[in-house]
């Protein structure tokens, strides 16, 4: 690559990296290329489509969030790596309203972000099977139903870290704490299947997303 083709590839991922992280990766490829100082063309040139420009600007992040599975999936205390874990991503969401958007809705087509989800659903189910053998976590938990919930919460996430920094790490903990054993009561409903709530989150992916998503 030439050099003035790297410096404006780099310029370009400095500049998604900064948007993403204030509005999310629906933030208008326009504003992004306007931003890094160069014309559209040069953005749509080094970067096809959406999903490539994600992949540049997340890519070491994701790698960085697959390894601290791979620590959790070695804790010795199973409850205590899922909730390490957790607190590590939550705060990742806190920070960075582009990583909220990608670990909490059903965006496709980023390699790398779809290798990481199915390591995230392997780590989280692993450590509840885990949790149930020990004791410490009701029996009648799936890994959908977990999923759910920590999508659901970290939608708040940013909203929330605008008025109390760090107010998502209570209402983490209960959460956690509602899935132990102690507090098990029988659930009115059904579990959601695989298929049902990776449905959800892409519906959730497709609300408000612009044309060149």
């Amino acid at each position: 690559m030439r050099r003035d083709a790297r410096r404006n590839r780099e310029l370009l991922i400095a500049a998604a990296r900064e948007l993403y992280a204030e509005q999310g990766v629906d933030a208008p490829l326009d504003d992004i290329a306007r931003r890094a100082g160069v014309g559209n063309a040069t953005l749509y040139r080094r970067f096809p489509t959406r999903g490539a420009l994600i992949e540049a600007v997340f890519g070491e992040g994701l790698t960085d969030t697959l390894r601290r599975g791979e620590d959790a999936r070695h804790a010795e205390d199973p409850w205590a790596g899922l909730t390490g874990y957790l607190e590590y991503i939550f705060a990742g969401l806190a920070e960075d309203r582009g990583a909220n958007d990608l670990m909490t809705t059903g965006i496709q087509g980023i390699p790398s972000l779809e290798a990481l989800k199915a390591h995230h659903h392997e780590t989280v189910a692993l450590l509840l099977r885990r949790a149930q053998d020990q004791g410490t976590l009701r029996g009648d938990v799936v890994v959908e139903d977990l999923l759910f919930a920590l999508a659901a919460l970290g939608r708040v996430v940013p909203a929330s870290e605008t008025v109390v920094p760090g107010a998502w790490r209570r209402h983490l903990h209960l959460l956690l704490d509602g899935l132990r054993a102690g507090a098990a009561r029988p659930l009115p409903v059904p579990p959601l299947t695989p298929g049902q709530l990776t449905g959800a989150l892409q519906a959730l992916a497709s609300q408000g997303r612009p044309a060149d998503a």
